[in-house]
């Protein structure tokens, strides 16, 4: 008897086929191109950072990496002032994102009695905020609760939230990016402990960008057992390529995420490369100091030209282009060389989202502006 062959869908989970996975911003294919679409750090890794891998490009390279980070978790215990047993390294804070989903948030699929248990599967964040997000509640088949900021990308507050209705404090997961990505907007940490305070389920502070802020909620998550921090060291710290970033919280919350986490799933030059970083933080700081400075002055020039720009507290900002759509900037500037990003979700549509680059990449941005005004 001849045998049926499955046809390749049909292998696929359902939730699978339904879903759209996250999209990254766009890789640059020409020579040529400034790169402001993708929020990385236009100044390169300390001198020291790159001597340090390029030591280790030996013969370790055949060997496992350290499995849990050991070295780089007790630098960054000591310099958050916890214990190695609150920090959790993962591949890039994507996946720390990713083990937090496995870990605290139950299928939908699964039935539950009780209301308070139907919460158990239940994500929620703001929007707009970070587009992975849904697209890991959907990998999970997690029940998604998207709250919109206020207009102004403000975050509304507690009492306000519990008038709407709409804001779920049993949730079991709840991702708050801040400051806002794509808004750029700072939240202070008296406003985050409120909501933190409320939330009966794990939180998580996703601070990719408070290394451009005014302030950070990294205590949040060493005084309350259900918060957790999220950081990374690609935006700040220029080392995107290496993928590392982390968790800090409560060590029983770190050991059960630490159960799903992948064997080895850091690798050996990247935790160098961090280790090494944390030895060099006076240069990234100046680097700090010269990307907030450029963001101020971006800020002004693009509002000369008819911009409304948003108050930023990232290495980006958002703004709203005059005389064109946005998404028709987005071209224009492309065919000047120069990439920005733009989202079609309606919260944004209206803005063009703008990495901050060296002095010089700016300059040639503004440049490019003025030219299709005043071609115009």
């Amino acid at each position: 008897m001849k045998r049926m062959t499955s046809r390749p869908e049909n292998l696929i989970r359902p939730i699978v086929r339904q879903m759209h996975g996250y999209v990254p911003g766009e890789q640059p294919k020409i020579k040529g191109l400034i790169k402001l679409n993708t929020n990385e750090n236009p100044y390169p890794p300390s001198p020291r950072v790159i001597a340090a891998v390029k030591a280790a490009t030996d013969d370790r390279l055949r060997l496992y990496p350290n499995p849990t980070a050991e070295k780089l978790r007790a630098k960054l215990a000591e310099l958050h002032g916890c214990k190695p047993e609150n920090i959790l390294i993962g591949n890039g804070s994507d996946e720390v994102l990713a083990l937090a989903m496995r870990c605290f948030v139950e299928p939908k699929q699964m039935k539950y009695e009780r209301r308070t248990d139907a919460a158990k599967t239940t994500v929620q964040y703001f929007t707009p905020s970070y587009s992975l997000y849904p697209v890991l509640a959907d990998i999970q088949g997690a029940a998604k609760n998207a709250v919109p900021l206020n207009p102004d990308f403000s975050m509304p507050g507690v009492a306000e939230l519990k008038r709407g209705k709409q804001w779920d404090f049993n949730a079991a997961l709840t991702f708050i990016t801040t400051p806002n990505a794509p808004g750029g907007r700072g939240y202070p940490t008296a406003e985050l402990e409120k909501l933190c305070r409320a939330q009966t389920g794990v939180v998580v502070l996703d601070e990719a960008y408070v290394d451009f802020a005014d302030e950070h909620a990294l205590k949040l998550a060493l005084k309350f057992p259900c918060v957790l921090v999220a950081r990374t060291f690609s935006k700040a710290y220029s080392l995107c390529f290496q993928r590392i970033g982390y968790f800090v919280g409560h060590p029983e919350l770190i050991a059960a995420l630490d159960k799903i986490r992948d064997s080895y799933n850091v690798n050996g030059l990247g935790q160098i490369a961090a280790e090494a970083t944390l030895d060099d933080l006076k240069y990234y700081r100046a680097n700090f100091k010269k990307i907030i400075a450029t963001r101020a002055g971006l800020a002004r020039e693009l509002t000369k030209l008819g911009f409304r720009v948003r108050p930023s507290q990232t290495n980006f900002i958002l703004a709203k282009p005059p005389l064109f759509p946005a998404q028709a900037w987005l071209q224009k500037l492309r065919e000047r060389k120069i990439l920005v990003r733009w989202f079609s979700a309606p919260e944004v549509s209206d803005y063009l989202r703008i990495t901050i680059g060296t002095p010089a990449e700016a300059a040639a941005l503004v440049k490019a502006v003025r030219g299709i005004v005043h071609g115009r």
